[in-house]
């Protein structure tokens, strides 16, 4: 399953959670997001139980956009324990976010 994070929730969902979590920053607006986007739903439902997936639309989140500092879209981050242990900026095949997801989980 694939939460929407916000600015209101994404502490709950992200921070405090006991699991990998992988986030999508992005916006309906970008088409390398859209290419995006579906490896995530992907990745949600082939380790669904093992990992938390999660996408952020930037425009209508601000602030969590800028406290990670997200300048580029799309851009994923990966949470362990509250604090980010690696990210993937830009549209990569979605080989590149499973090998990240194997090293974490």
């Amino acid at each position: 399953m694939l939460h929407k994070l916000t600015d209101t929730t994404f502490e709950e969902q992200v921070i405090k959670a006991d699991k990998l979590v992988v986030v999508d920053f992005s916006a309906e607006w970008c088409g390398p997001c859209r290419m995006v986007s579906p490896i995530i739903h992907e990745l949600a439902a082939e380790y669904e139980g093992r990992i938390i997936t999660g996408e952020v639309n930037v425009d209508e989140n601000p602030q969590v956009t800028m406290n990670y500092k997200v300048r580029n879209i799309p851009t994923v981050l990966f949470f362990k324990n509250g604090e980010v242990v690696d990210k993937q900026v830009g549209a990569v095949p979605k080989s590149n976010y499973k090998a990240l997801v194997e090293k974490y989980i």
